[in-house]
């Protein structure tokens, strides 16, 4: 592949070549050259587009897509090539399909169903076994097969001695721990916040400290065993604080917040739309200033589309039965615009690439071209037309986004919506 992308800005506070704009030479997956006004010698193909800004790829760290066992929600090759047009590099895929992702030969079977597409696919293994929360799963065997990390989607582990033990037998072989938080006693039948649109609308509640005693208690571990901790989708203020105490107190930890938590809050649900149902719960207004003023302050590390399809049928009942779960890859970009600036998002939509210990390629010459493609201006409504997704769950329909994005150039690959 041989292509030159034409006057775009570079956002890469990495890069020499920051804040600049140039045309960038890109020949067998690798950046030979970025100037002005570069030479066409050898009829590459030429990408010239509005107002065409380039950064590095972006990561997900959270993704469902449901192969093996729920094709019916989302394929691995669809969901790829929904990544790929949503400006995504790379994604962690979660261990959520049947069976779970718990093993050496699942991690082989997702990895081999990834091969060839120009997003790359970084498995994340359970936890424990069936992501039960009883046995520890085969975590070294799954980390030399491929597995970036460890943890039992939107389950919180009850046995604090098997996630000390985790943390602790991790270490000798670098591994992370993801540890969901959620005191599901405290939880126990709540589908929304509890506050006052819980209250207005007779739904049961899920009070913050659900979410911040286990994370206390998840942070004491770590604090005792020592190792790499992911708390992922925080949620309320407290959470936060929770995080920057224990970064000053020196401990290993990072954290990850959900594109919708910086966006919504709970007073979407006052027409029971089951869209709107996600875990954690969207918070109140108070919560999402503090999320947002954690990731301005460095304390969250990372943003997630936390991508999450359902099936229609799971959504479309009444509220208290509904799944929980959003699709988000398509809208995450354009909703992040309208509530941080463009260079915080770039720089939270790459992060995660350091703490998941994944291949970080800066924007130079002599570099592996993993780049992301967009234009941080224009406004659009988010509508069904916009859902690349197998599944159409997505709490964004009718909002507002800003910007969009063209594609990405990975993996000798160039996917682009011209």
């Amino acid at each position: 592949m041989k292509i030159i992308i034409r006057e775009a800005k570079i956002i890469d506070s990495k890069s020499p070549f920051h804040n600049k704009t140039a045309d960038i030479l890109i020949k067998d997956g690798l950046i030979e050259k970025i100037g002005t006004s570069l030479p066409n010698t050898e009829n590459a193909e030429e990408i010239k587009l509005d107002n065409l800004h380039i950064s590095q790829g972006w990561f997900d760290s959270s993704v469902s897509l449901g192969e093996p066992g729920y094709e019916d929600r989302e394929t691995i090759s669809n969901g790829l090539n929904v990544a790929a047009k949503s400006g995504f590099t790379a994604i962690a895929l979660q261990p959520n399909s049947f069976p779970i992702i718990d093993n050496q030969s699942q991690v082989n079977f997702v990895k081999n169903k990834a091969n060839g597409f120009a997003t790359q696919l970084f498995p994340i293994g359970a936890l424990t076994k069936a992501s039960e929360g009883k046995d520890m799963a085969e975590l070294f065997d799954m980390k030399k097969t491929g597995a970036v990390a460890f943890g039992d989607y939107n389950k919180s582990l009850d046995n604090a001695n098997l996630l000390k033990i985790a943390l602790q037998y991790v270490q000798d072989f670098d591994g992370l721990v993801i540890a969901y938080s959620q005191d599901q006693n405290i939880k126990g039948n709540g589908v929304a916040n509890e506050g006052i649109v819980s209250t207005k609308l007779g739904l049961k509640g899920i009070p913050d400290l659900a979410e911040e005693l286990q994370i206390v208690r998840n942070l004491f571990l770590l604090e005792y065993t020592g190792g790499k901790l992911h708390i992922p989708t925080i949620s309320t203020a407290k959470s936060v604080q929770l995080i920057k105490d224990a970064k000053a107190k020196g401990l290993n930890v990072t954290t990850s917040v959900a594109v919708h938590h910086l966006v919504l809050t709970d007073e979407k649900l006052e027409g029971f739309d089951t869209r709107f149902k996600v875990t954690p719960p969207l918070r109140t207004e108070t919560d999402r200033q503090a999320l947002l003023n954690g990731i301005l302050d460095g304390t969250i590390d990372m943003i997630t589309s936390d991508h999450n399809p359902i099936d229609i049928e799971f959504k479309k009942m009444e509220f208290d039965m509904a799944k929980n779960g959003t699709i988000g890859l398509e809208s995450a970009f354009g909703a992040l615009l309208t509530v941080l600036p463009l260079e915080t998002v770039i720089e939270k939509l790459t992060l995660g690439k350091s703490v998941f210990d994944i291949e970080n390629d800066t924007i130079a010459e002599g570099a592996k071209a993993n780049i992301t493609l967009f234009n941080p201006n224009g406004e659009s409504v988010f509508a069904k037309s916009n859902i690349l997704s197998k599944s159409k769950n997505s709490a964004f329909l009718g909002t507002p986004l800003k910007g969009s994005v063209y594609g990405i150039v990975n993996q000798n690959q160039l996917i682009v919506e011209k």
